[in-house]
């Protein structure tokens, strides 16, 4: 148990893990604040709200996640395309959890807004990460490291 807490710890505190968290958390902040400002202040409806929160924070979060967090500092033509295509191809899945998770706490259970939106963020955030590392921004795509 000792040893999977270390091998955890060590996980958490790599340099790339924290700097995915740092964008995380920006990223989670620029979907909420754009959810509250069109449902809470304008009155859009939650749907047209997270929508739109959504799409600014997937264009946020593939720049961000590029260049800093698996630091992806290619841009030529073939690997952009792929990498940008398979983030939004990857954020329309977890796009899916994340409307389907607010229409079960806003709709089913009738939680707050803002509580609806931080909770299912965990779950979207988490989804985001493991496909991020594993496919999109994977090294074997880029030149040299047989991709």
């Amino acid at each position: 148990m000792k040893d999977a807490i270390k091998k955890l710890w060590r996980f958490c505190t790599t340099p790339e893990m924290i700097s995915y968290l740092v964008f995380g958390v920006l990223t989670t902040v620029v979907n909420i604040a754009v959810f509250s400002v069109c449902h809470d202040s304008l009155q859009w409806s939650w749907e047209v709200s997270n929508l739109l929160a959504w799409l600014l924070a997937v264009i946020f979060a593939f720049f961000t996640n590029k260049l800093f967090v698996f630091r992806s500092k290619s841009f030529a033509m073939k690997l952009f395309l792929f990498e940008l295509v398979s983030f939004f191809g990857a954020r329309l899945l977890s796009l899916g959890v994340d409307m389907a998770g607010m229409w079960l706490c806003l709709d089913v259970i009738q939680m707050h807004s803002l509580l609806a939106k931080i909770i299912v963020n965990f779950f979207v955030i988490l989804i985001n990460y493991i496909l991020s590392k594993l496919i999109i921004f994977s090294k074997k795509h880029e030149p040299n490291h047989g991709g």
